[in-house]
C-alpha cells in the first residue's frame, strides 16, 4: 500500500510538470500578436467612403498626392516613401474636436521624435481658409515639429477625392459638386506599403495608446 502511494505520488509529480509545460507553451501562443488588419473599402462604414469604392475588398492603397506643407514645400507621397505614418483630417478654426486631435497628435509626436520610421499627417478640409501662412501659425502654436509632422493644404478637389476614396475617413456634406467634407475624429495608422492599418478616434487617450502599440507591432512586422 505505501509503495502504491509513492508511485502515485512520482505520477503527481510528473503529471503536474508536462501540464505546467503544456500550459507554458499554450499560454505563449496565444500571447502572441496578431498582425494588423489591412483595412479595405468594404470594410468600413459606408458614411465615410465614396459610393464608387464600396464593393471593394482588396488591393486598396492611398492614392497618390500632391500638397503644400505649412513651409509652403510641396509634399507628395514620395515624402512618405517607407515610412510608418498616422494621418488625420482638419481645420485650423475648429473650435470642437479638431483641438483635442491636434493635442493628441502632438502627443504622438512626442512619442516617435525619434524613430526616423514613423511621421505624421494632417490634410485641411477647408484648405481655401487653410493657406500657407494659416497653417504655419497653427504649426508654430501647436509645437509641430516640421521635420516630422505636415499640414497640409491643396486642391479641396484632390483632398475630397483622398479622404473619401483613399482614407475612407470623413463624411460627404450632402451638397453636390461642391466637395463639401465633414471631418470626423478618425485617425489612421498607414503602413510602408500605402496600406491603411488602423482605425482610431483621435479624441480618446485610450485609443492613442492602442495606436501607439499598434505602431510598435506594426514596426515589427517590418523586423521578420
Amino acid at each position: 500500500m505505501l509503495s502504491f502511494f509513492k508511485d502515485y505520488k512520482l505520477f503527481a509529480i510528473v503529471f503536474g510538470i508536462i501540464s505546467i509545460i503544456i500550459m507554458s507553451i499554450f499560454y505563449n501562443i496565444l500571447k502572441v500578436d496578431k498582425p494588423l488588419p489591412i483595412y479595405q473599402p468594404a470594410m468600413v462604414n459606408t458614411e465615410l467612403v465614396d459610393s464608387t469604392i464600396q464593393h471593394k475588398i482588396k488591393y486598396h492603397k492611398i492614392a497618390d498626392f500632391s500638397m503644400t506643407n505649412q513651409n509652403g514645400k510641396t509634399i507628395t507621397q514620395a515624402d512618405y516613401k517607407d515610412k510608418i505614418y498616422v494621418a488625420d483630417f482638419f481645420f485650423t478654426t475648429c473650435q470642437t474636436i479638431c483641438p483635442i486631435m491636434t493635442g493628441n497628435m502632438e502627443t504622438i509626436q512626442k512619442e516617435v521624435l525619434n524613430d526616423d520610421d514613423v511621421m505624421l499627417l494632417s490634410y485641411s478640409v477647408t484648405p481655401d481658409i487653410d493657406t500657407v501662412e494659416q497653417l504655419k501659425r497653427y504649426a508654430i502654436k501647436k509645437g509641430v515639429n516640421d521635420k516630422k509632422w505636415n499640414l497640409v493644404t491643396g486642391d479641396k478637389g484632390e483632398i475630397y477625392r483622398l479622404a473619401r476614396k483613399s482614407y475612407l475617413a470623413v463624411k460627404d456634406d450632402g451638397m453636390p459638386d461642391d466637395y463639401g467634407m465633414v471631418h470626423t475624429e478618425n485617425f489612421m495608422l498607414i503602413d510602408k506599403k500605402s496600406q491603411i492599418r488602423g482605425y482610431y478616434d483621435g479624441t480618446k487617450t485610450e485609443d492613442i495608446t492602442t495606436l501607439l502599440n499598434d505602431i510598435k507591432k506594426l514596426k515589427k512586422e517590418y523586423e521578420e
